[in-house]
């Protein structure tokens, strides 16, 4: 028993320790590319927080990394449940490369979302089939539970592209949320997911080397869209793995809201400026310095000490999910989202008080 414990955990740590040390050799080659071709980020545009050019093409590394690993695994594993999330993840990642090079426009971008999220949904069969009690809805049909899923696909690779605006943070969200993942699949006994999420963790360490402030290189769209995939594909997973059935009851309670705690530092911020561009009657897709981490850093925290408090509000979340499962989803998916909105006001208090030179009550409200 002992023997095969041991061996479970060598090849856990060999498949991390592989993935990691693909993406570690492939930056510096990308890096000399990116230097050589004067592929670098756009440093004149408004919400850029450097002054100097810095190639954005990480993502390339992670994406290899990812995908050379899978199918060494696929090889050892005929099991392996990759072909589906691989053909998705490469269309996406050439979009991603097109858009870092080149750019795309908005519809090109929501229509290969699309796509993907089809192509996951219709041939992988990756769909939520309930509601779990959130607004009183349980067991959705056919139609509706796949369109409620692309929908969230696309919400969810849209919401880690918008939060890689300052070094680390999109890295670290991704490691801490398909680390999250890996264990309670490891705890769940569906080690060939737990693996997936191993993988992709591994390919962010390697990268997340180069990123760390002061940043060598940017992960691009390339990179946090395919995060984004990836971990929605592994929450859409956990969620379904762990709902109520008539034979029995799920190893993890409200586990739609624990994902929720787990992935709520994308949602949460995407949500947020959404509804602020649309009630000051903006587009809700138009760029702007108004995420969280923009706020944060605002305060006069770098962007390293940014990436650790959000991260430090993401334990927590997950934290008291797990705690409280009891609750029951809706309300345990509204004290999450509640404890968001408070530490957003914090933020929101500091920044008045500190433009104001001096704390007061009204800075809570005006």
């Amino acid at each position: 028993m002992d023997f095969f414990y041991h061996y479970q955990v060598a090849y856990y740590l060999c498949i991390l320790g592989f993935a990691t040390l693909l993406s570690a050799i492939a930056i510096p080659s990308i890096l000399h590319v990116a230097r050589a071709r004067h592929l670098y980020d756009d440093i004149g545009h408004f919400r850029k927080q450097h002054d100097h050019g810095i190639p954005r093409l990480g993502g390339v590394a992670i994406f290899v990394s990812f995908a050379v690993t899978a199918l060494a695994v696929s090889l050892i594993d005929k099991n392996f449940p990759i072909i589906y999330i691989l053909i998705a993840s490469i269309v996406l990642f050439i979009m991603g490369l097109k858009d870092d090079l080149s750019g795309v426009n908005f519809s090109t971008k929501f229509l290969v979302q699309f796509i993907v999220a089809l192509i996951l949904v219709v041939l992988g069969d990756i769909r939520l089939t309930s509601m779990y009690g959130v607004f009183g809805i349980y067991d959705l049909p056919l139609v509706m539970g796949s369109a409620l899923t692309v929908i969230v696909i696309i919400m969810i690779i849209n919401a880690f592209n918008l939060i890689d605006g300052i070094d680390g943070l999109a890295g670290v969200t991704g490691i801490m949320v398909n680390g999250i993942f890996a264990i309670l699949f490891l705890y769940t006994k569906h080690y060939e997911l737990a693996v997936i999420s191993l993988i992709l963790v591994g390919a962010i360490i390697g990268f997340l080397r180069y990123n760390i402030s002061p940043a060598q290189i940017f992960m691009g769209d390339t990179g946090s869209l395919f995060i984004g995939l990836i971990s929605v594909v592994m929450a859409i997973k956990f969620i379904e793995l762990n709902k109520f059935s008539t034979p029995g009851v799920p190893q993890i309670y409200s586990a739609p809201a624990l994902t929720v705690a787990i992935m709520v530092g994308p949602i949460f911020d995407t949500m947020r400026v959404f509804f602020v561009r649309i009630m000051s009657g903006s587009s809700p897709f138009s760029a702007d310095r108004n995420h969280i981490h923009h706020r944060i850093l605002r305060l006069g925290f770098n962007h390293t000490q940014t990436t650790l408090i959000l991260a430090g509000l993401n334990l927590v979340s997950v934290a008291f999910a797990l705690m409280f499962s009891t609750l029951g989803n809706f309300t345990l998916i509204i004290i999450i989202f509640t404890i968001s909105m408070l530490f957003n006001w914090g933020v929101t208090f500091m920044i008045r008080s500190k433009e104001r030179e001096g704390l007061a009550l009204r800075n809570l409200f005006i």
